[in-house]
């Protein structure tokens, strides 16, 4: 079964006087993964290569690195380890030694998977897309009541009569939410299946 990450991990080590580090995080959507690569990136360092993967969707960058050597491998790193909804960024300073193609592909690569071996993982459960709409006022309380029952809410439209949710829950949550939104909203809350839209 897939997992994520219950958080964020580090792993460090050097490889022919090259310093990697390697960080790992948890995302719930692609805008997540931008903001966890702009936020651990260090500019001061010779290249940034990262990898992301959320259900079908998944990017990679070498960063300058020549290609294929960096992304891809820190990619493969993710599916190998069958994690899913996970962001993986390598960071290195170049020490001087050229580690060749095959060199950079392992160090990449194996940060990427002893990162993700130390981490604490969480199952993913298989989960379906929704939608519903509230109101303003009742938004803080469906939040509420779909983080109880362990949904996830992949985006929100503000529209001039409340707010547009896209939401995702296991399918045997389903029922008990739209019991518990319809009790809070008077039956006008309706949870509705939908399927994803995806970024390209």
């Amino acid at each position: 079964m897939p997992s994520t990450l219950t958080g964020l991990c580090e792993y460090r080590e050097e490889i022919r006087k090259s310093r990697f580090i390697t960080y790992a995080a948890p995302i719930t959507s692609a805008q997540q993964a931008v903001d966890f690569i702009d936020q651990y990136s260090d500019l001061n360092a010779s290249h940034n290569c990262w990898a992301w993967k959320l259900g079908d969707q998944y990017r990679s960058s070498d960063d300058g690195e020549p290609g294929g050597t960096a992304g891809r491998p820190i990619l493969s790193a993710i599916e190998a380890q069958d994690c899913d909804q996970v962001a993986v960024l390598v960071i290195r300073w170049y020490g001087g030694i050229q580690l060749g193609t095959g060199g950079l592909a392992r160090a990449y690569g194996g940060g990427a998977n002893k990162c993700l071996q130390s981490a604490e993982k969480l199952p993913l459960v298989s989960r379906v897309a929704l939608t519903c709409s509230c109101s303003f006022s009742e938004l803080a309380l469906v939040k509420l009541r779909l983080t109880e029952l362990s949904g996830l809410i992949i985006d929100e439209s503000f529209t001039a009569n409340g707010v547009d949710l896209q939401l995702a829950l296991a399918e045997e949550q389903i029922a008990p939410a739209q019991q518990q939104l319809a009790d809070l909203s008077r039956g006008r809350i309706l949870l509705q299946r939908h399927s994803l839209k995806t970024d390209e």
